[in-house]
């Protein structure tokens, strides 16, 4: 489920007209490092890994929104850095990809 979940983000973020080039592609490769960095995180902790790709799949959606709502996209980023709280010591990369993906959608300004 969390590799299909991540994979639909990518084709969301592909097909996305609301998002520049630049940021597309840069969000395209955190996601494909995102996918294999959860998928291990998985293997011992099931449920943060569900909660990570939920809320990576939320901000995706509110990201590509064509009508962006600031605050629903400053709610969105949070979560997705918060389902990473306590990881980075054991998954030190996860929380870094995660903390990239969240800065990138802050630039975005909204």
């Amino acid at each position: 489920m969390i590799e299909k979940t991540i994979t639909r983000i990518e084709d969301k973020v592909k097909e996305t007209t609301s998002i520049q080039d630049e940021e597309k592609t840069e969000l395209l490769k955190l996601l494909a490092t995102l996918k294999s960095e959860v998928m291990e995180l998985s293997k011992t902790n099931a449920e943060q890994a569900e909660s990570i790709t939920g809320f990576a799949q939320v901000s995706a959606h509110e990201a590509t929104r064509q009508t962006k709502n600031p605050q629903l996209m400053k709610l969105s980023a949070k979560g997705l850095s918060s389902s990473v709280e306590g990881f980075e010591t054991s998954h030190p990369e996860l929380v870094a990809i995660v903390n990239k993906i969240s800065q990138i959608l802050a630039n975005m300004g909204i």
